[in-house]
């Protein structure tokens, strides 16, 4: 990527997504400013639950790039994980093959298959810690993040605009493919488990996994399609903690600390390109990351700068 400063790019989105691509963009010598309706630890992604693994993203052939590209620096990241919030957790999938994975898997090193799934030490990402990261990083690079509330992605005042809006794409472009697939998690004092699991039911909306967090012991979970409720259910949050004690039995008395619930913003494909506005400036769309916008971000952001860079 040339890294001669150029014309300024301001990147409409303070999630995962926003926050990488501004980074990349930034440490690349552009003039970035952030434009946010919300601080990040208000996003979607402060309240994932934070593995690393293609989940409920498409199309897979392009997925698995990113990914990869992502792992890698996600694996570097590990070595300092009070700073990062990233960690290398050793974990299983349950009811996952080899043989159901695309050609990325070979790129997933200690890959391996177990009883009834596959065991893997995979990134762990702490996501308030790792967003405050990101921007301290990001004002490193000397770009800045801005409260501004955006209605019309043609009236953002640069000659490259960036947009990493999640669900807000879906008014904003607008794009009525992005739609909300809801995912509620429960934070319990953690008992003593240092591994993560997961096992997905593809036939319902629910799922059972647990994923360990310094802040407490993430368990989930669900994927409620077109849902845009943001207020916690009680039976759904019985139902989970019901689930994961059935796999570990301790869980069934863990002291409950906090309820999230987030907005996944799914989209039959991710939308990475880059667009004329009306008046002939640039537009790259970086959206529709789904269940996966931690695991494919530094891999769209490089992509997404790279569009970027071409335009201006």
């Amino acid at each position: 990527m040339d890294s001669e400063p150029s014309a300024e790019v301001i990147v409409v989105g303070s999630g995962v997504a926003g926050l990488t691509t501004a980074v990349v963009l930034a440490e690349a010598g552009r003039r970035v400013r952030v434009w946010a309706r919300e601080p990040a630890e208000r996003t979607t992604s402060a309240v994932a639950g934070g593995l690393w693994w293609p989940y409920r993203i498409e199309p897979e052939p392009l997925v698995g790039a990113w990914a990869v590209a992502s792992l890698a620096v996600y694996e570097e990241l590990a070595d300092r994980p009070e700073e990062t919030g990233v960690r290398l957790v050793d974990g299983v999938h349950q009811g996952i093959r080899l043989d159901d994975l695309g050609a990325w898997a070979g790129r997933v090193a200690g890959l391996r298959a177990v009883p009834g799934g596959l065991a893997a030490r995979l990134p762990v990402i702490d996501m308030p810690v790792h967003l405050a990261w990101l921007r301290e990083r990001l004002g490193k690079a000397g770009a800045v993040v801005e409260t501004r509330e955006v209605t019309d992605l043609a009236a953002v005042p640069a000659p490259v605009v960036v947009n990493c809006t999640g669900l807000g794409a879906r008014s904003l472009v607008p794009d009525p493919a992005v739609r909300p697939v809801r995912g509620q998690l429960v934070v319990v004092a953690n008992p003593g488990i240092t591994t993560w699991y997961t096992s997905a039911d593809d036939t319902s909306g629910a799922s059972t996994y647990f994923i360990p967090q310094p802040g407490g012991l993430l368990l989930g979970g669900t994927a409620e399609d077109d849902d845009w409720s943001l207020e916690p259910d009680p039976a759904t949050a019985a139902a989970i903690v019901a689930r994961c004690a059935a796999v570990r039995p301790e869980l069934a008395d863990a002291r409950v600390l906090s309820h999230r619930v987030g907005l996944r913003p799914a989209r039959p494909a991710v939308r990475l390109e880059r667009r004329p506005l009306p008046d002939g400036r640039a537009l790259v769309h970086n959206y529709g990351h789904g269940g996966a916008g931690i695991t494919v971000a530094w891999g769209c952001a490089r992509e997404a700068a790279e569009l970027a860079v071409a335009a201006g």
